[in-house]
């Protein structure tokens, strides 16, 4: 008996040809992704950021980089990179520019040299990574990734952090690298100007006090949301201006400049560190979003606002949801900052009001 073909030539034919159809066309495994939000924000510092002591090309500079840096964070984004990556694309253009508190910018402690810290969070898992004190660190957020991923720790200091990045592979720089006459000028006020209130108040902590905000604050740092649903947030500073005694404020502690959870939102903060670590901002901000069930908005709001202002702390935030929704709240006279997602163009921003 003769079995007849279950199908004949003109049928597998078409057979085949449907399937090339099927696979020529389908549409690559990120473009599906990318219905979901990606977005990123990032700071260049908060403080006495006045307009009248901006020329138009002064200005101009900072908005340009302010807008490389969020570009370059949202182009990882935009091509399926993580939010960790973006932090770090977008953190890495601000440290190389001498015109922000971090990295090459970085301001000079009492000793004229420079003294660097930062700290990253992915709020998938709340893995996280800071180093502190770093003086030969070309790029501390790098290094704080590599705690992160690559040490059994969440914070290295000093040397010892230095000597891990050798471990790592990592070229130690020489410090002067760092140094830039702007800094420098500023260094030689702040002296001065503690020196007169010394001689008058012969006590260090109200010499201390009596700086301007401008010598507190300065510091960088972005949040991002990529398009698997995670956030992530980092921070990178100099520090503060003729600081002593090894001090470190609030960038690399986690909780206080930096924090990220997936249930919440993602904040990387600038500011007066000492109130940011006494007030532990970063994580209050987050934990009003989670138990309260606050918008991202009004929590930074009330923290910034109803929390810092009173008590004299001085800064603002960068926050980010898993939404995609971004919120940039400040007390200052500006904040130099920056935001893009897939539902808005580029915003730039320095002063207040804008």
């Amino acid at each position: 008996m003769k079995i007849l073909p279950l199908y004949n030539s003109a049928t597998i034919a078409l057979f085949c040809l449907l399937s090339f159809i099927n696979v020529s066309f389908a549409k690559p495994a990120f473009s599906a992704e990318k219905s979901n939000p990606i977005a990123i924000a990032i700071h260049g510092g908060a403080g006495t950021i006045e307009k009248s002591r901006f020329p138009p090309e002064k200005e101009a500079a900072y908005r340009a980089k302010l807008a490389e840096a969020v570009e370059t964070g949202y182009k990882v984004l935009d091509t399926g990179g993580s939010s960790i990556d973006a932090v770090i694309a977008a953190i890495n253009v601000l440290e190389n520019s001498p015109f922000f508190n971090a990295g090459k910018g970085a301001v000079y402690t009492h000793d004229e040299t420079h003294e660097m810290d930062a700290s990253i969070m992915f709020g998938k898992n709340r893995q996280a990574g800071a180093v502190a004190g770093v003086q030969r660190i070309e790029n501390p957020i790098n290094l704080a990734r590599l705690v992160m991923d690559e040490s059994v720790h969440v914070m290295l200091s000093g040397s010892g952090a230095e000597q891990f990045a050798q471990s790592q592979g990592v070229t130690l720089v020489d410090n002067k690298l760092f140094d830039t006459k702007h800094r420098y000028k500023s260094l030689q006020k702040a002296k001065a100007k503690m020196e007169k209130a010394k001689q008058t108040n012969k006590d260090y902590r109200a010499a201390h006090h009596s700086l301007d905000v401008e010598y507190k604050v300065g510091t960088v740092g972005a949040v991002a949301l990529d398009s698997q649903g995670n956030i992530s947030a980092g921070t990178s500073t100099g520090g503060m201006t003729n600081k002593r005694f090894g001090r470190i404020g609030d960038a690399p502690v986690i909780g206080a400049g930096t924090f990220a959870d997936n249930r919440s939102c993602a904040v990387s903060a600038t500011g007066h560190g000492e109130y940011f670590i006494r007030y532990n901002v970063a994580a209050d901000i987050c934990a009003r979003v989670q138990y309260q069930g606050k918008s991202i908005e009004q929590a930074g709001k009330e923290v910034i606002d109803d929390v810092l202002m009173p008590v004299g702390g001085t800064g603002g935030v960068i926050i980010i949801d898993t939404q995609g929704n971004i919120s940039m709240p400040f007390n200052t006279k500006g904040m130099y900052r920056a935001k893009k997602s897939s539902n808005t163009t580029t915003y730039v921003g320095i002063f207040a009001g804008e």
